[in-house]
């Protein structure tokens, strides 16, 4: 019965389906903005650059529903324009975006440094000043700064779990959109200077005191020092100001959101 199931199967013309792409199976939309979202922020990917789906999906070994769910994700984080009618592309971003994102980030983390500091656990204590430790002695022995900011965001991503769960998703959403913006060049470029490792060991000692005030106060601090560096990187590269970038973004739909506002 075999050997005719199978001339059966031959003789109709069935054929097995397709084997997938091995690549497929493992990715998702969200590994995929992952991925992009690591590029554009290293500038390997750089402002102004179309990100076609074509060459994506052969790239990831995806479908375009993937594809496009990704390029969503990005342009909700703000790195990608979407311009109807032509695709997608990398943003530009400009001084005033990125100083705005700092602001906000500095509040958020104060705010979660606080909670720390009233809600947390004597184990939590212990764990956050062991890990502060760990990045005075990687700043000491000059580490790559990407190995720094891990150490950084492990430290904020636990303090935020004493948070609300409405504040945490605030936190995840500013923190995507500044976790590599230029801050890991500031940190390199600082490495032989004081760097923000001032208002870490500040950070370090209202943990300690569980002093909320001075520990929020010093986490601010940390991120309005690395939001005056970027910007100072930034302007040093040219003119980024939204009075300079709004022409050459008006055909995506936040530029033409921003223009409308100016």
């Amino acid at each position: 019965m075999g050997e005719a199931l199978a001339i059966t199967i031959e003789t109709t013309g069935i054929e097995a389906a397709p084997a997938l792409d091995p690549r497929a199976a493992a990715q998702t939309a969200e590994t995929v903005a992952q991925a992009l979202r690591t590029r554009i922020q290293r500038s390997d990917l750089t402002s102004g650059e179309w990100l076609r789906e074509v060459r994506l999906c052969g790239e990831f070994g995806v479908g375009r529903s993937i594809i496009r769910r990704a390029l969503r994700i990005l342009a909700d984080d703000g790195l990608v324009d979407i311009v109807e009618n032509r695709g997608a592309r990398v943003s530009s971003t400009t001084v005033e975006e990125v100083f705005d994102l700092y602001e906000t980030r500095a509040a958020l983390y104060g705010l979660a440094t606080r909670f720390a500091c009233l809600r947390g656990s004597d184990e939590m204590i212990q764990s956050l000043l062991a890990k502060i430790d760990r990045l005075l002695e990687q700043a000491e022995a000059s580490v790559a700064a990407e190995d720094i900011i891990e150490t950084s965001e492990s430290i904020f991503g636990e303090m935020s779990e004493c948070a609300s769960t409405d504040a945490q998703r605030m936190i995840a959403s500013v923190r995507r959109k500044t976790r590599f913006h230029f801050s890991y060049v500031a940190l390199a470029v600082n490495a032989n200077g004081p760097g923000p490792y001032k208002f870490w060991r500040g950070v370090r000692a209202g943990l300690l005191e569980r002093d909320a005030d001075k520990a929020s106060q010093s986490a601010r601090d940390i991120l309005y020092y690395m939001q005056g560096e970027v910007a100072r990187m930034m302007l040093a590269r040219g003119p980024r100001a939204r009075s300079d970038a709004a022409q050459a973004e008006m055909t995506s739909p936040r530029g033409r959101k921003a223009g409308a506002k100016g």
